[in-house]
């Protein structure tokens, strides 16, 4: 059988494994010995709880961050031309998905390598699961300007396309600036415009609570260095 690239979801909380991910992402996982990765401390860590079984020590990590230069990727699916299949991990949730990992499933494709992508958790899609808000038409915007006058304009080029074109509106931001960004969203964008906050996805103090934007103006939870998910919608 032709080694593959094989993209590893990342548990997003600290519960129990088998709630996050299914029994056949721990056997494939140990097919692997060479793992494209974030931060490689924090992969050794996730691949113990993962049930990696093989030695870490014996074990190729090539790390792929926003301080990557791409001209150092070029060699790290090179395992998979001498028979080894190559993971790609983010640091949570989905590879890929709000991380640096199309970049390696892109030139898996130019290379014609198979890529087989596995099941389990994104905050992203569990936000918007959750939201109440239109999954069918939906945007996942990254992360919103830092500029108060910058992240205004973006907000009502946001709050166009959700009454225009009723599409849901996803962003996340740096959780130290969560409160802050709630408090934006309350007073600058319309009064009914609907805010939905996720925050602590599959943890025991998960929060979820869709609200028009006036009301989070009163009583806003404490979402200070908090992972959270942001969500808009009409």
């Amino acid at each position: 059988m032709a080694a593959k690239l094989i993209l590893f979801p990342v548990p997003i909380g600290d519960g129990p494994i088998d709630t996050a991910l299914p029994p056949y992402n721990r056997e494939m996982l140990n097919t692997c010995r060479h793992f494209i990765v974030e931060d490689i401390r924090t992969a050794r860590r996730n691949l113990k709880r993962m049930g990696y079984e093989a030695e870490i020590d014996d074990t190729t990590f090539f790390e792929l961050n926003e301080h990557t230069p791409e001209t150092d990727i070029a060699h790290y699916l090179d395992p998979i031309a001498q028979g080894s299949n190559v993971g790609l991990m983010s640091e949570a949730g989905l590879p890929c998905i709000a991380d640096p990992g199309s970049l390696i499933t892109s030139m898996a494709h130019r290379q014609g390598i198979e890529i087989l992508p596995l099941v389990g958790p994104s905050s992203i899609f569990l936000a918007l699961m959750a939201s109440g808000f239109n999954g069918q038409n939906f945007a996942f915007n990254g992360y919103p300007p830092i500029d108060t006058n910058k992240l205004t304009a973006s907000l009502k080029s946001l709050e166009t396309r959700i009454y225009r074109d009723s599409q849901t509106q996803i962003f996340i931001e740096a959780p130290y600036r969560n409160d802050k960004l709630l408090a934006l969203l309350a007073s600058r964008l319309m009064p009914t415009t609907r805010i939905c906050v996720a925050c602590d996805l599959t943890l025991p103090t998960q929060y979820i609570r869709t609200r028009m934007a006036r009301l989070w103006l009163t009583e806003p939870p404490q979402l200070h260095k908090r992972p959270a998910i942001f969500l808009l919608y009409k």
